[in-house]
């Protein structure tokens, strides 16, 4: 029966719900347009010679009608004319044409159905092609929105890490510079004033340690105490002595 025998496969066959279970919906579209055109061109092929069939079919239903039909008049007449043997006879070819009008009947009606169930084959696919083609397009549409979205995400993406990277460089750079200011400036000056500072801070305290001791030595007092006129004498004279 060809393509005839998926007729009722063809008539239930839904794409909405095809393509709800699909994980692939794009390719399930392709896949069921391939289908769709070779079960197209399958019909297109057969329903030239299905069509033929039924003209066939028809011609020899409408032969065997105008056979009885003229075996009626011919019982008719014979029978007007007194010839009742030659009026059953005619009518008894009418019976034999009768039976062969039912065989012819069902034989044409079966290739009306035939060819009934093609066209209609074809309006259900083609309507299914229609309907995938706008399903392909609504599908290319929320790819190309998709895709563009992903540039978006991505642009957007490449500019947030620019930032960051950018960010980091400043930080980097700011710890650097802080750092060699802190090495090079600004530290080196702060150590050599504090040893400036130290040095001066050393030199008073001696010069006071001198001017203390000159003071004891002046007040006849050393560290240990007060001294006597004898103690006092000796060290004059020692005194003198390195001077001299």
């Amino acid at each position: 029966m060809g393509i005839l025998s998926r007729f009722r496969d063809v008539m239930r066959a839904n794409i909405g719900a095809m393509l709800e279970g699909a994980k692939e919906p794009a390719a399930a579209v392709d896949q069921y347009m391939k289908q769709i055109q070779l079960d197209l061109g399958q019909i297109r092929a057969e329903s030239a010679s299905l069509l033929a069939a039924e003209g066939r079919a028809r011609r020899a239903l409408e032969e065997c009608d105008a056979e009885i039909r003229k075996l009626q008049r011919y019982a008719e007449k014979a029978a007007e004319s007194g010839d009742d043997e030659g009026a059953l006879k005619f009518l008894q070819r009418k019976a034999t044409q009768a039976e062969e009008r039912k065989k012819r009947q069902a034989a044409y009606e079966e290739a009306a159905g035939q060819t009934a169930k093609l066209a209609q084959m074809q309006e259900k696919l083609t309507a299914d092609v229609n309907e995938l083609e706008a399903r392909r397009a609504t599908l290319k549409g929320k790819l190309a929105e998709a895709e563009a979205q992903q540039r978006r995400n991505a642009a957007t993406s490449e500019r947030s890490a620019f930032r960051e990277l950018e960010e980091k460089a400043d930080l980097a750079l700011n710890e650097a510079l802080a750092l060699a200011e802190l090495r090079g400036g600004s530290r080196k000056d702060d150590l050599d004033e504090l040893m400036a500072q130290l040095e001066r801070d050393t030199q008073a305290a001696k010069e006071a340690q001198v001017a203390s001791e000159d003071g004891n030595q002046a007040s006849g007092q050393s560290e240990s105490g007060p001294v006597s006129p004898e103690e006092e004498l000796a060290a004059m004279k020692g005194k003198l002595n390195k001077e001299s």
